[in-house]
């Protein structure tokens, strides 16, 4: 029974580490995510930079999975050459050991005073980023307290049978030691926590430097099997050169350095006699050995990388998501970033649609027809696995900037998908009935109708840009297009019943059609403007409030 009690005290000490380093990773990235990400964007062209500055990030972010996530959206999206993408995630493993390096020394003191001093600045919520900084302090006083008492647990229980039984069991088998750290840590996601705990042991003498260096080895491999294991099913093989890069790097240095373990503890010994020290110091010179030995080797690896996965894409099923990576879940800004290049491939098929209907104004195959619609069906299974993926992120992870990029890509999908709707739900009933009756449009009627056509595939990438910039001269801009197409069904209107007066009853049907398919374009305008520029004009305080009260409506609908 004491060692059941043992167990669970245990476990409960080892949570409240694991939800300290959490509180930290997510306060830093809530505070700072989006300026982190830009400063690594930029850092990105050469690897030496790129070395520095995952290091400086990830000491900042205190989540290397975090900073290879952002690397690889980079990589992923063509931005930066993999050499030095693979340079940030080398200089990553070296900023994860910091803290450990930090935390180290005994500073359970002060616990106290960063708990309290984090409860003061998280309740200042008028300020989000003393808010998120306040959640930081809090996370690094419940690492400080969690430390503290496991430490405890372990000097009381250190010499029962059981508990010298199991300690037994793994330290006569250094590879077993291995596997169950890296088990560990890729359940837990965290290595530094994992570090921490075999820190904890070596300090009180449970385990000796042999077991606790082959722990820790165990920790740094299990932390680059998450990337690898955890990204999307099915996507591009070319996506996973970095994260496999990464794995291997250490594979490599954890075989070489498991090989090599009597002679290194006994150096180090040598050097160092705390326990806790020891562990963190062999940590610390395990990745940046690591560093240097393949620093210079990125380049014939990176071409190795390339070969052995080359870029495939499945066309064959374009509905399928290819940017929503599940991991990246655990860092909402690299999530946003992740949603809305996906987004971006709505407004590709969205294209193809208004090219498909400017090709059936006068095409009679209706074979294209029913390929369009195929498109639409490809615009509804992007638009739920978008939701879908933004929706299952904890709502409390995000940031007041993060909550307005949500909203941008949410609105702008779902107006995406409303406009490619009226697409298949109008127009293409509207043209597939032309087909049956055998009309055909005017010449006068035929250029109108594709003027507003190509006016429209240029809205929507206008619209697609003031999606990523969110620049007010651009939404006034396509706001303005509104005028057009009302104009445009003001005058078929006009055209149409002055047919009907002359008693032109075979043009009057062919207009009325041409009528129909205006009225058709100018919602799927609406559509593109609601969904873009109408939130940025009325955040600058630039919409009328008809067209304020308008927008609610519709989302108290949609809702």
């Amino acid at each position: 029974m004491p060692f059941v009690i043992a167990i669970i005290t245990l476990a409960g000490h080892i949570a409240l580490l694991l939800w300290g380093t959490r509180m930290v990773q997510t306060g830093i990235q809530r505070a700072f995510g989006a300026s982190l990400r830009s400063f690594l964007g930029r850092a990105l062209n050469n690897r030496i930079k790129a070395f520095l500055a995952g290091m400086g990030v990830t000491a900042i972010l205190q989540s290397s999975t975090a900073t290879g996530l952002m690397a690889s959206g980079f990589a992923a999206e063509g931005l930066v050459a993999l050499v030095p993408a693979l340079a940030v995630m080398l200089g990553a493993n070296v900023g994860s050991t910091l803290i450990v390096q930090v935390l180290s020394f005994d500073m359970a003191a002060a616990s106290p005073a960063l708990i309290l001093l984090g409860v003061l600045m998280f309740r200042r919520t008028q300020n989000p980023q003393v808010h998120d900084l306040g959640r930081v302090f809090i996370g690094l006083g419940f690492m400080l307290l969690a430390l503290h008492q496991l430490l405890d647990v372990l000097t009381e229980y250190a010499g029962t049978p059981a508990f010298t039984a199991v300690l037994s069991a793994v330290s006569t088998m250094p590879l077993l030691s291995l596997l169950l750290a890296a088990a560990l840590t890729w359940a837990a996601h965290s290595s530094v926590a994992v570090v921490l705990l075999v820190m904890s042991l070596s300090a009180q003498g449970l385990i000796d430097p042999y077991q606790a260096f082959a722990l820790t080895l165990g920790a740094n491999l299990g932390t680059a099997i998450n990337p690898v294991v955890e990204g999307q099913a099915g996507r591009d093989l070319s996506a996973k050169r970095l994260p496999v890069g990464n794995l291997i790097t250490r594979v490599v240095g954890v075989l070489a350095a498991l090989a090599l373990l009597s002679p290194i503890a006994g150096l180090m010994i040598h050097i160092e006699n705390d326990g806790a020290r020891l562990v963190a110091n062999f940590h610390t010179a395990f990745n940046l050995v690591v560093a240097i030995v393949f620093m210079p080797l990125l380049t014939p690896f990176a071409n190795a990388l390339v070969r052995l996965m080359p870029q495939r894409i499945d066309e064959s099923d374009p509905g399928q998501p290819r940017y929503l990576d599940p991991s990246a879940k655990e860092t909402p800004v690299v999530a946003l970033q992740a949603a809305a290049r996906e987004v971006l491939r709505l407004v590709d098929v969205l294209e193809e649609m208004l090219s498909g209907t400017k090709s059936a104004l006068t095409s009679t195959d209706r074979r294209s027809l029913s390929e369009l619609r195929q498109k639409d069906n490809v615009l509804d299974r992007l638009n739920t696995a978008v939701k879908r993926y933004l929706t299952s992120i904890d709502p409390e992870e995000f940031s007041d900037s993060d909550r307005r990029r949500l909203d941008e890509i949410l609105l702008f999908s779902t107006g995406l998908e409303h406009a490619g709707d009226v697409l298949d739900q109008n127009v293409l009933p509207h043209l597939a009935k032309r087909l049956r009756r055998g009309m055909t449009f005017s010449k006068e009627g035929q250029h109108e109708l594709n003027g507003l056509l190509d006016r429209l595939s240029t809205n929507l990438r206008t619209a697609a840009a003031l999606f990523m910039s969110q620049d007010e001269r651009v939404a006034r801009m396509l706001a303005d297009e509104k005028i057009v197409f009302r104009r445009a069904e003001r005058d078929g209107t006009n055209a149409h019943f002055k047919r009907l007066r002359d008693g032109d009853i075979e043009t009057a049907e062919s207009t009325s059609l041409h009528l129909d398919l205006l009225r058709d374009f100018k919602q799927i305008n609406s559509h593109l403007v609601a969904a873009t520029a109408y939130p940025v004009l009325e955040r600058q305080g630039e919409l009328l409030q008809s067209r304020i009260t308008h927008q609610n409506t519709a989302d108290q609908v949609q809702n």
